[in-house]
């Protein structure tokens, strides 16, 4: 009798044992094909080719962030805002072609309309200007700024609009919300919501609006706009307390076409020297040094380069874009990170006011509310030769690895968000 008992028992647990088998092989073969899809992901956002991003295979790709983003809901206003970023750019009667292997220019404004009108009037007298596309990136929406885009005229003009800017969200995150710990306020003790820097500071969406912008921008222009999604070529960024002198144009084009042979090891190229204080030096060389922050242009390669340190940017307890760059992202390349550039500037930095600091009723933050630089004859016409040799700065002062950062990037809620905008772009169905 128990041997009779014991065959069918047997029996039930080899079944058992199949049936286990099999869930165990398509467990199994699920995570394969999540290994494979991953690998794919990582292949695809990892090539350095510039083909890679942007194929001409796909022009559709690039409108709005894909569904499956974890982006703030947005709000009415800033759906309106979305939509306009999908707008074609303005002034396609009067310039109805860009010129072969153009450099995009953009330039990204926050909430000075001086320093905008300056920075406006100084791009309408550069040589070429009416070739390539200029794009406007806004930090949110301001009236006044708008209104000088608008007047624009001597070149195409696409404006685009950052729709999380905390200025757009009074009530929430990225702006204020209601339950949020203010300077170096406890939250356990005073039950509110947030996380310090590094110096026990909260944060201050003025300025985390910053970074949120800069890094906002770099994807949206790269990865988020059918203007520039086939454009394999450099792409110019300037700020708008940037003066641009005439030859501004045509001696980024000779940086970017000489750089492969003459600085095969830079990464970009630069209008003005890493010191803003700096008119250059007046040789008769070219310069590579660390990359500035003012009038700098680089290319898909480099952009992806970039990208792929998503996780060291949103993460450095720094509100600064370019600081979080010199003293994490660009040391982690392996290298210096050199910039070509020309022995006279063209491009100087005249801003006074913070960044965030706006344009007050009383408050001007240019001299007399007027800006004189004079131009001299030799930077109104291209200034490089294509003969000179490159001196090279391979010792700099500036923000090098190991610095910690000045704050003000704490909050995981911030870092997140910058996260987000680094997958906003990517195809919905990975």
């Amino acid at each position: 009798m128990a041997a009779a008992y014991r065959k069918p028992r047997l029996k039930g647990v080899a079944v058992c044992r199949l049936i286990l088998i099999g869930i165990l092989l398509v467990i199994l073969f699920m995570l394969l094909l999540r290994t494979n899809t991953f690998i794919e992901l990582t292949s695809r956002y990892s090539s350095e080719t510039d083909q890679s991003v942007g194929s001409k295979s796909n022009p559709n790709f690039y409108s709005a962030p894909n569904k499956n983003s974890k982006l703030p809901k947005l709000n009415e206003f800033s759906i309106s805002l979305q939509k306009r970023n999908q707008m074609p750019p303005r002034n396609l009667d009067l310039h109805p072609t860009l010129a072969k292997n153009h450099i995009v220019i953009v330039l990204y404004v926050h909430n000075r309309p001086q320093y905008l009108q300056v920075a406006i009037d100084s791009l309408s007298k550069v040589v070429g200007i009416s070739e390539t596309l200029l794009i406007i990136s806004h930090d949110g929406y301001y009236k006044e700024m708008n209104t000088i885009v608008e007047k624009i005229k001597f070149c195409q003009v696409k404006q685009i609009f950052a729709p999380y800017s905390p200025h757009i969200f009074p009530n929430s995150f990225p702006g204020v919300s209601p339950n949020d710990c203010k300077d170096k306020e406890d939250p356990a003790r005073n039950k509110c919501k947030g996380n310090p820097d590094q110096y026990g500071n909260h944060r201050s969406p003025k300025i985390v609006s910053l970074k949120h912008h800069w890094w906002w921008m770099m994807n949206t222009v790269w990865d988020g706009l059918k203007e520039t999604s086939n454009h394999f070529g450099h792409i110019l960024f300037i700020e708008e307390d940037h003066f641009i002198f005439p030859n501004a144009y045509r001696n980024i084009q000779l940086l970017t076409e000489m750089k492969p042979k003459k600085c095969p090891h830079c990464y970009a190229a630069n209008l003005a020297p890493s010191d803003v204080k700096s008119r250059g030096e007046g040789w008769e060389s070219l310069i590579a040094e660390r990359m500035g922050n003012v009038g700098y242009a680089f290319n898909r390669t480099v952009w992806k380069k970039i990208h792929r340190k998503a996780g060291e940017f949103c993460s450095f307890d720094d509100y600064n874009w370019d600081i979080t760059m010199w003293a994490t992202v660009y040391p982690s390349f392996g290298g210096p990170v050199y910039s070509l550039r020309g022995p006279r500037t063209s491009a100087v930095h005249f801003g006074k006011c913070g960044l965030h600091q706006g344009q007050g009723e009383k408050m001007v933050c240019i001299d007399n509310g007027v800006f004189n630089l004079e131009v001299e004859e030799n930077d109104r016409v291209p200034n490089l030769e294509s003969n000179w040799g490159v001196h090279v700065y391979e010792h700099q002062t500036g923000y090098q690895a190991g610095f910690r950062g000045w704050g003000g990037w704490g909050d995981i809620r911030d870092r997140r968000l910058c996260l987000e905008f680094s997958e906003m772009y990517l195809p919905s169905e990975v």
